[in-house]
């Protein structure tokens, strides 16, 4: 068996080859990825009423977005992989949207409701 046919018989079409991704681009993304975080941090210090669980998941799921696009290789991956990471994200955002509009609806009743005696 030649060198190459050896190479044939373990190749799997592409799996296991990794991009190297510059280190630069990752300190970007990794100072990014703290400012984001005390972006975060300061956005608790403002009072935003019933933008504050918006505000704090769109900061959440920009950092998340990050840490897959580069520190996960998603960017130079089959985009495959970005359309369904887009699908999941899209359904995980309706599902946190149907929920807050449940508690929203119940609310008002949560507040209203007296102390229970210990």
């Amino acid at each position: 068996m030649t060198t190459q046919e050896a190479h044939a018989s373990t190749d799997h079409h592409g799996e296991g080859h990794a991009h190297a991704v510059p280190a630069k681009v990752l300190l970007n993304v990794f100072l990014a990825l703290v400012v984001l975080t005390f972006l975060t941090v300061a956005a608790t210090q403002f009072p935003t009423g019933a933008f504050e669980i918006w505000i704090s998941m769109g900061i959440a799921t920009v950092k998340a977005s990050l840490v897959l696009a580069y520190f996960m290789h998603l960017r130079y991956d089959n985009p495959m992989y970005l359309l369904l990471f887009a699908g999941a994200l899209l359904f995980m955002g309706l599902f946190v949207a149907f929920t807050m509009i449940d508690v929203t609806q119940y609310q008002p009743d949560l507040y209203l409701m007296p102390a229970q005696p210990k």
